[in-house]
């Protein structure tokens, strides 16, 4: 059985714990807690030592990094992946623009709001260029959303699940999202999704 090494309030961890959901995968959920330091213990850099959840233990034991090459893996050979060149592509487009454009700045923000006692001047310094650049992936989302159901082909998949990770909980890092009716129905499509679960699901 695989086992997964998580933090549950992660966005992060949330993708492959929506993956293996989806298709129906048993694993072991093992809780490392990253404000309590839990992955820079010797013992958790040897499994990733770059010292970040999520990390997947494959049954040979084998571990492997990095929440959206995790997916990609899990996902491999189901409707979740297109087998066409160009829609597969899209899918690493746009979870590409999730870890460069989107993430460092909305689920950054998030993780100072929702997880810190008190921003530091540093933090309080970048808070407002972080908003701003949260707010322009946002947009790119709203603007491709006003013609496509989903991200890539019409249709859900990897693209859908990277991207909704952090947005569906922007507004823990003090994000609105009023001014995105497109981000909004998508939002809700995905909950739609069989085989979904929340992110503060434990397996």
């Amino acid at each position: 059985m695989m086992t997964l090494y998580d933090f549950t309030g992660s966005g992060n961890g949330y993708k492959v714990r929506l993956v293996l959901a989806h298709l129906g995968q048993t694993y072991k959920l093992v809780q490392r807690d990253i404000l309590k330091g839990e992955t820079r213990t010797p013992d958790f850099l040897a499994k990733n030592p770059n010292g970040r959840i999520p990390a997947l233990q494959l049954e040979d034991g084998t571990y492997l990094a990095e929440s959206n090459a995790i997916s990609w893996y899990l996902a491999g050979g189901t409707p979740m992946v297109p087998d066409d060149r160009l829609p597969r592509a899209q899918t690493l487009q746009w979870m590409f623009f999730e870890q460069y454009s989107h993430e460092p700045f909305i689920a950054t923000v998030r993780f100072w709001k929702h997880f810190l006692p008190k921003l530091t001047p540093l933090q309080e310094m970048e808070l407002p260029g972080r908003m701003e650049k949260g707010y322009a992936a946002l947009a790119v989302m709203e603007q491709h959303l006003a013609r496509h159901q989903f991200f890539v082909g019409n249709r859900y998949g990897l693209a859908d699940i990277a991207l909704y990770a952090y947005t569906h909980v922007a507004d823990e890092g003090g994000f609105t999202l009023a001014a995105y009716p497109n981000v909004n129905a998508w939002m809700v499509r995905v909950a739609e999704q069989p085989g979904h679960i929340s992110i503060d699901h434990k397996n």
